[in-house]
């Protein structure tokens, strides 16, 4: 995602990149942020998270947990807003990163891709109008090094679909079965991960019902449309630190602006 974030910054007009940050052990330190789509940009892979926010207006965090909270300190210390694509965090780390939006604006979504945002306003309206007769599954491949299952998409559709047919997700959802686990409780919501090879990212919502069934699906070919979600949340971070209008978005409000 670094990667697509610079190509799609530097070929963006009214976008200039500002810094690009690795791991500190990363052999990248030091090269050309442009070096991989042979442009010279004068700024160089770094690892001094202080600094890189310091010289940007908006700062995009495609990390971990971990390394997205202490991206969002220095940001908030240096009244930078970001955007935050990171998936895998719990409910503790959440509140946290709500926290610095009393601060600073922060635009916050497991997908930054338009179609999968509007897929999961698609998963609420299905799950509303089908109501408590359809069974709710939903299906995600990645490739083979993600790290959190299920995918924060799926998880996010997995709530879409629980606002929908008015049920609490926390109490209703079905993360993974195995064994003899008898017949399916009604209401709930079933989810299976796959994982293989360079899978971007495939999600599936089925609404299974008497005699027929709906299936929603988003199919991502390539992070550039990851990307371009990104930067039309970074523009909107700009203008609500420009507005002086902290807070914690999401891409609906995004798309709605």
């Amino acid at each position: 995602m670094g990667q697509a974030l610079i190509e799609a910054t530097l070929g963006a007009s009214d976008l200039v990149l500002a810094s690009a940050l690795d791991l500190p052990v990363s052999p990248a330190l030091g090269q050309d942020a442009g070096a991989r789509f042979g442009r010279g940009t004068g700024i160089a892979i770094g690892a001094d998270v202080d600094a890189a926010a310091r010289a940007a207006d908006v700062f995009i965090d495609f990390t971990r947990p971990a390394g997205t909270l202490a991206h969002a300190k220095a940001c908030a210390a240096s009244g930078v807003g970001m955007v935050v694509g990171t998936t895998g965090l719990d409910l503790a780390q959440k509140a946290e990163l709500a926290s610095f939006g009393h601060v600073i604006p922060i635009v916050f979504a497991p997908n930054m891709s338009v179609g999968v945002n509007v897929l999961l306003e698609l998963t609420e309206l299905a799950a509303r109008r089908l109501g408590g007769a359809f069974d709710i599954e939903i299906l995600e491949m990645h490739h083979r090094h993600k790290v959190d299952a299920p995918s924060g998409t799926a998880l996010a559709l997995g709530e879409a679909a629980a606002r929908g047919a008015g049920i609490g997700f926390d109490d209703h959802k079905v993360l993974s079965r195995e064994g003899v686990t008898g017949e399916r409780t009604a209401g709930t919501i079933g989810f299976a991960a796959l994982r293989g090879g360079d899978v971007v990212g495939d999600h599936t919502v089925v609404f299974a019902g008497p005699g027929e069934r709906v299936e929603l699906t988003h199919r991502a070919t390539s992070r550039q449309n990851f990307a371009a979600g990104a930067l039309r949340a970074a523009r909107f971070v700009a203008a609500r630190r420009d507005a002086e209008s902290p807070g914690l978005y999401t891409m609906a409000d995004v798309l709605a602006a």
